[in-house]
């Protein structure tokens, strides 16, 4: 396999590739002591040892330094060490070490989620800001079981009380642009149009 280009990327780390294609990312130290230099062949026995065993050790050590500055979805992972320019299957051999370890775990990290601000979103925006995140589909709906199993309630009306408070929105005041205003921020926040009329209708009844 010959190595066709050899691209510095900083002073000690470098791009190579092999056959005119992007292989992998290597430290100077490993390019002389793998023998990997432009416009020669790349010996089977070191090009196996890069990927079975240099790219798969530091791509499990950066998952876990990663994971101890705050939890990550498996996909927003994924695209951290994607970004660090490792292989794909060197990326998923790093996604499949931590997760043996329960490092990460997309039910408890979607379940925590919910918990940290059910009292502050709409149920459609904590489901948008999780899909972001890489949650499944069948990973939401359990972790939204799973937190109401344990008495999680989520209260959009009140939610809504709360921000028509914090504009300072008076029912008797609002012309049809300040209602519609209103109207169209509640929607940004991810509430349902139903659930915006009933709370605006509930304000003019409680006013």
């Amino acid at each position: 396999m010959k190595v066709t280009q050899i691209e510095e990327l900083s002073k000690n780390r470098s791009k190579v590739s092999l056959e005119g294609e992007f292989a992998f990312v290597l430290y100077k130290g490993e390019l002389r002591l793998y023998h990997v230099r432009e416009g020669e062949e790349l010996a089977e026995k070191d090009y196996r040892a890069i990927l079975e065993e240099v790219l798969p050790k530091r791509a499990k050590l950066r998952a876990m330094h990663l994971l101890q500055k705050r939890e990550y979805t498996v996909e927003e992972l994924r695209r951290k060490l994607r970004q660090g320019l490792y292989p794909d299957p060197v990326v998923e051999e790093a996604l499949s070490y931590v997760a043996s370890y329960r490092y990460t775990d997309d039910l408890r990290y979607a379940e925590d989620y919910i918990t940290g601000h059910a009292e502050r979103r709409s149920r459609r925006r904590i489901e948008q800001d999780l899909t972001a995140r890489g949650i499944g589909r069948d990973t939401l709906e359990r972790a939204w079981q799973s937190w109401e199993r344990k008495g999680g309630v989520l209260d959009e009306r009140a939610q809504i009380r709360e921000l028509l408070q914090k504009r300072s929105y008076d029912p008797d005041a609002a012309d049809s642009k300040e209602r519609q205003r209103t109207y169209a921020f509640l929607l940004r926040k991810g509430f349902s149009g139903e659930e915006i009329r009933r709370a605006l209708r509930a304000a003019e009844d409680f006013d």
